[in-house]
């Protein structure tokens, strides 16, 4: 099984661009889209067309702003935020076999210290959440965008940003908190320290193009289901946001 996640940064951008195309050539079972930024009468028509089964989203009681969007092909169970007062539109939850997947645009805590204190809320009742569902026997899939770098090999100036949201010590450590819980954090364990790949680049000083980036993107999945993970990559060959798409395969 092959999923993926990508913040597009919104979804009718991205479709004007035609920066989904390669999604066509590919053979993915699933892919979680974050900050689609739009409700359903603007989604654009191409979102229809590609071939998936199932299409489930959650969209932001403000327009033009955050959402998440999941694309699959296999049967699930669907719903919205169980853990927390989500008129943001961050989260989607999906359940089959014994497997839950979540697609989540996890916020961002840059803007002031009430926003910093939000993310950090909404960091810590997930954690709960999570918790909860590994003592029912659960194995767990988490994706998107999750604001942070965990290790300063995930991002080129750690100590320029040691200060800033994304890479503060309480940010990094709920990322710690979630590997004691059991989870793993899929692109280290397959490609281990390797360094310079990001998902994430500011759009000015072209630091995408000098590969000026962050690694704030990720799959996470529960210790259980470490055995059959196959691959971890992360797709910094595709445009069309300031994010790459990252991935998973695993023989489920």
């Amino acid at each position: 099984m092959k999923l993926l996640s990508w913040n597009v940064n919104g979804l009718r951008a991205i479709c004007d661009k035609n920066a989904l195309e390669w999604i066509e050539k590919e053979d993915i079972d699933f892919i979680g889209f974050q900050e689609i930024k739009a409700h359903e009468e603007k989604f654009p028509k191409k979102i229809y067309e590609y071939n998936f089964n199932h299409m489930y989203f959650n969209s932001a009681k403000r327009a033009g702003y955050s959402g998440v969007m999941s694309l699959c092909n296999f049967d699930c169970e669907t719903k919205k935020c169980e853990f927390f007062d989500d008129e943001e539109g961050r989260v989607l939850e999906h359940s089959f076999k014994n497997i839950v997947l979540f697609n989540i645009y996890f916020p961002n805590g840059q803007k002031d210290e009430e926003r910093l204190n939000f993310k950090m809320k909404f960091y810590n009742d997930f954690l709960l959440y999570l918790d909860r569902l590994l003592k029912e026997g659960k194995e767990i899939i988490i994706c998107g965008d999750v604001n942070t770098a965990h290790k300063e090999i995930d991002l080129t100036h750690p100590k320029a940003n040691a200060n800033t949201s994304g890479f503060l010590p309480i940010e990094r450590a709920w990322i710690d908190d979630l590997l004691a819980l059991g989870f793993i954090d899929t692109f280290r364990e397959i490609n281990g320290d390797m360094k310079d790949k990001y998902s994430w680049w500011s759009y000015r000083m072209k630091a995408r193009e000098r590969n000026v980036g962050w690694r704030i993107d990720y799959f996470f999945i529960s210790k259980g289901l470490k055995n059959k993970l196959k691959n971890a990559f992360i797709r910094d060959d595709i445009l069309g946001s300031d994010h790459a798409p990252v991935g998973i395969e695993l023989d489920i």
